[in-house]
């Protein structure tokens, strides 16, 4: 099969590149490379995916139109996987366009591109646990509302299903969605609070612990993302009969996690244990955008694509914390 990987020089699209190949597949990357955080760790990413021969590369803008057509427009795919985004929650508050462009622009022009492919089977695509913004029920499930989103990043996602519903009614394009919880592990984003208390603790810095640790993630190791990632992209919707005589459109949305909130003070605790420092807490209030706590209900999607995470927080935080090390020559 022929892959478009958008992001590929991504945390989560790097793996999902490596597994791709690994198989024997073809992919195609495209990544703009972006400064929101170290583009020498994409780089470094990059480096070890281009030493494959199914590998190709293209640094583009998703949200340049005439730049996508140039570069990718011509070529003939089988899957798409939409990884790229400007991601975080925190950033949205500050840099707001930013998150315009890429995640409602850009998913539009990636839309447009797999209207284009006439072999195209199935178009996978990231949402966001982000767009349950506050809600209190759980565990989250694809049945709750999510139009209430409390941050910019969240509202963008909402958006980007919305989107993908409509071109798969009007044209037909199969298409899932899937709305991914505190995915961690090696390669990871520096953004992200494993990497920022891991560096931390190692340069003998306190951490910041907001809301007073008084959070649970649903912390998803990365490998259990790539197998749910690839699970959807292997199984496209179909257009099922709706209500009466009306056709469904061919999309869906799925929740992929890890299925058990972790308290994050835990999270700290096996970090420490890890590294075999304390860390120093600062205890902070909530950051505007952010939410006590996540947890996915997996329901639908064990049952339509046997999707179940194995790896617990036990035994991923110290890989993510090894690999760190090994990075870092720590």
């Amino acid at each position: 099969m022929t892959n478009l990987l958008t992001g590929a020089a991504g945390f989560i699209g790097f793996h999902v590149a490596q597994r791709l190949l690994d198989q024997g597949e073809r992919v195609v990357g495209v990544d703009n490379l972006n400064p929101y955080y170290s583009v020498v760790l994409k780089e470094d990413r990059l480096r070890q995916l281009l030493e494959h021969p199914n590998f190709s590369f293209h640094q583009v803008n998703i949200a340049d139109r005439s730049a996508m057509q140039d570069a990718v427009g011509e070529l003939k795919f089988t899957s798409i996987i939409h990884l790229a985004a400007q991601a975080g929650v925190r950033y949205s508050i500050e840099n707001p366009f930013a998150y315009i462009e890429a995640n409602l622009i850009g998913h539009m022009v990636i839309l447009e591109l797999a209207r284009q492919q006439s072999a195209l089977t199935h178009m996978v695509y990231a949402s966001s646990s982000s767009v349950y913004g506050g809600n209190t029920k759980l565990p989250f499930s694809e049945e709750d509302r999510v139009d209430q989103p409390i941050s910019l990043y969240a509202a963008t996602k909402k958006s980007d299903e919305l989107l993908s519903y409509s071109y798969a009614h009007l044209y037909g394009i199969p298409q899932t969605g899937l709305r991914f919880f505190t995915v961690y592990g090696p390669w990871g984003r520096p953004d992200m609070a494993l990497w920022l208390f891991t560096e931390a603790i190692l340069a003998g810095r306190p951490i910041k612990v907001f809301n007073h640790g008084d959070m649970h993630r649903d912390f998803t190791y990365v490998d259990d993302i790539v197998s749910g990632v690839l699970a959807a992209r292997d199984n496209p919707p179909g257009a099922d009969e709706g209500a009466g005589d009306a056709p469904t459109a061919p999309h869906r949305i799925y929740n992929i996690g890890n299925n058990h909130p972790e308290p994050l003070l835990r999270l700290i605790e096996i970090l420490e244990d890890a590294l075999g420092r304390k860390a120093a807490r600062i205890l902070e209030p909530m950051q505007p955008g952010d939410v006590k706590n996540t947890y996915a209900d997996l329901t639908a999607i064990e049952r339509d694509l046997g999707f179940r995470p194995t790896t617990t927080i036990a035994e991923g935080v110290p890989r993510f914390a090894a690999w760190f090390r090994e990075y870092h020559k720590l």
